[in-house]
């Protein structure tokens, strides 16, 4: 997690970085790769989604107005604290993105113009997000300072296989995150305690065009779709975000009450629609309808409270350690079972790439 201390000379900000598994990570990857993917499968949708992003329909979008200008103390502490986790997870994700878009658009500048300008404009999307977000959380007294987060976080090393995948089920997942939220607010404004929620319709449609970019790419290497061990990654990769969700989305049920929904339903819409998204890109996807499926994430998601509880306590760090293992390899056993039951084949037949 993210901790905020104060600053005298700017007010609060990130002075501290508590990393645990459900972080977001800052990446890096394989730029020679990445320089010298054949993207002639997918060049013209490649070249159409690069029309698009030119043409910034959400450049006017990103744009604090006089709804801002309110007070936001109706909320009680529990449900702030909430909020506010998810502005910092929030941002330090689309921050995350904006770095590694940004170094992947400088290295292949002059190696591959055409994967170099999307990723700078994708790069210009993510840090219009992240500074929309920074600004939220002033406005409930704390501020990250991105410039030193940049330099502090760990850089984690993926391969570009990894990044294509995990990058395009980050972008549809927040798509589904968003317009989920932003359709319920719609039928029941009276939930709606501040005014970021706005944004969310054209906010998820950055998220979806990003996520069909990756699609694009993904498709542009049939080695990423094809075959017994992009199968086995595919379900990896699934599986590692949505016990993500499910896990973040609980920790902070409180913001989710507040908006009026139950925390519960809404990490299963967001999880079913993104697995039925990702059948349409991936040659498997996880049988979410098993009898299994969600009974074992819930009892990950009642294993890592036991495990909030102990690292909240005052015991020296090697009896957290001590008293954590046996939960973690719990979560692990029950995430292990849900990777084992039988995936559902989402194309019949993937002899050419489409």
């Amino acid at each position: 997690m993210v901790a905020i201390a104060p600053n005298p000379d700017s007010g609060q900000t990130v002075k501290t970085i508590r990393e645990n598994l459900l972080t977001p990570r800052f990446y890096t990857t394989d730029f020679e790769h990445a320089a010298k993917l054949d993207l002639s499968r997918q060049q013209e949708q490649l070249e159409a989604m690069l029309a698009e992003m030119r043409a910034d329909y959400n450049r006017h979008h990103f744009v604090r107005d006089d709804s801002f200008k309110g007070t936001w103390d109706t909320l009680d502490a529990e449900s702030r604290k909430a909020f506010i986790d998810y502005l910092e997870r929030s941002c330090v994700s689309e921050f995350s993105g904006f770095l590694l878009f940004k170094e992947l658009s400088r290295k292949l500048k002059n190696r591959n113009p055409l994967l170099a300008e999307i990723f700078h404009l994708m790069a210009r999307d993510e840090a219009r997000h992240a500074g929309f977000l920074n600004k939220a959380m002033m406005d409930f007294g704390h501020a990250m300072d991105l410039g030193y987060l940049s330099k502090a976080r760990r850089y984690t090393f993926f391969p570009l296989p990894w990044v294509l995948y995990t990058v395009y089920l980050s972008e549809k997942i927040g798509y589904w995150r968003y317009i989920i939220i932003y359709r319920h607010l719609e039928k029941h404004p009276e939930h709606s305690f501040y005014p970021l929620f706005n944004y969310f319709e054209s906010w998820c449609q950055d998220e979806n065009r990003h996520g069909d970019i990756f699609k694009a790419l993904i498709h542009s290497q049939p080695q990423l779709i094809q075959g017994w061990g992009a199968k086995l990654w595919m379900r990896f990769f699934l599986l590692s975000v949505f016990a993500t969700h499910t896990l973040t989305v609980h920790e902070r049920a409180k913001f989710y009450e507040a908006l009026g929904l139950n925390a519960t339903d809404f990490d299963r819409e967001v999880i079913a629609k993104t697995n039925e998204t990702a059948a349409r890109t991936f040659s498997v996807v996880l049988n979410v309808d098993h009898p299994e499926f969600y009974p074992r994430l819930q009892r990950c998601v009642e294993i890592n409270e036991k495990l909030q509880a102990i690292e909240a306590s005052h015991q020296p760090k090697w009896l957290k350690a001590l008293r954590k293992l046996p939960h973690q390899l719990a979560i692990a056993g029950h995430l292990l079972r849900i990777y084992l039951l039988p995936p559902v084949n989402a194309q019949q037949e993937w002899g050419t790439v489409h």
